[in-house]
C-alpha cells in the first residue's frame, strides 16, 4: 500500500548544494511537461480512476497540482518579503471537489501550470544562497519552514503525483 501511496518514497529533506539546487530547479520548471506526458492519451473513464483505492483520481490529481502549487508559489513570495509569515492551511481534501474542479477539463489546469511553473522557476532561480534561509510559519503544523525546505518538498511534490499517473497506467496497462 505503501508504494501505491508514495511510488517514489516520502520526502526527505537536503542539505543545500548547488547540485541539489540545479535539479529542483528542473523538476519546478518541467513538471507541466511530465505531467502532460503523464496523461496524454486518457480519456474521461482513465482521468475518473483513482490511483490507489481511498485516493484521489487521476483529475482530481492534476486540479490538485494548480491549487498546491498557486499556494507553493505564493509561499515562497512571502518568505521571501516578509519577515516569517504565518500562512494560510487550506483543506486539500476540500479544494479538489470544488465546482471548478469537477466540472473543467484538466487543460485548464495543465495550462495554469504551464505558466505558473515558468514565473515559479524564474523567481526561485533568482534567491541568493543566504535567501533559502527565509522562513514562513505553517501554523498547521507548527513548523517553520525554509524556502529551500519548500522547493525541495514541491519539487518532491511534482515528482510524487506524477509517479501516481505513471504507476496507474503502468497497473493497467493503459
Amino acid at each position: 500500500m505503501d508504494s501505491l501511496r508514495y511510488p517514489i518514497g516520502e520526502y526527505v529533506e537536503q542539505p543545500f548544494s548547488e547540485t541539489q539546487l540545479r535539479e529542483w530547479l528542473l523538476d519546478i520548471l518541467f513538471l507541466p511537461n511530465h505531467l502532460e506526458n503523464a496523461i496524454t492519451n486518457l480519456d474521461e473513464f482513465q482521468l475518473a480512476t483513482a490511483y490507489r483505492e481511498g485516493g484521489w483520481t487521476i483529475k482530481q490529481i492534476v486540479h490538485h497540482l494548480a491549487d498546491s502549487h498557486m499556494n507553493a508559489f505564493i509561499r515562497c513570495k512571502l518568505a521571501l518579503t516578509e519577515d516569517n509569515p504565518v500562512i494560510k492551511p487550506y483543506d486539500q481534501d476540500l479544494w479538489v471537489n470544488t465546482p471548478e474542479n469537477i466540472h473543467l477539463p484538466v487543460n485548464i489546469s495543465i495550462t495554469l501550470l504551464h505558466a505558473l511553473h515558468i514565473r515559479w522557476h524564474e523567481f526561485l532561480k533568482s534567491i541568493k544562497p543566504d535567501q533559502w534561509e527565509r522562513t514562513i510559519m505553517h501554523p498547521e503544523y507548527n513548523k517553520q519552514m525554509t524556502l529551500w525546505y519548500i522547493l525541495g518538498k514541491y519539487a518532491w511534490h511534482s515528482k510524487h503525483h506524477v509517479a501516481h499517473i505513471v504507476s496507474l497506467r503502468e497497473r493497467n496497462s493503459w
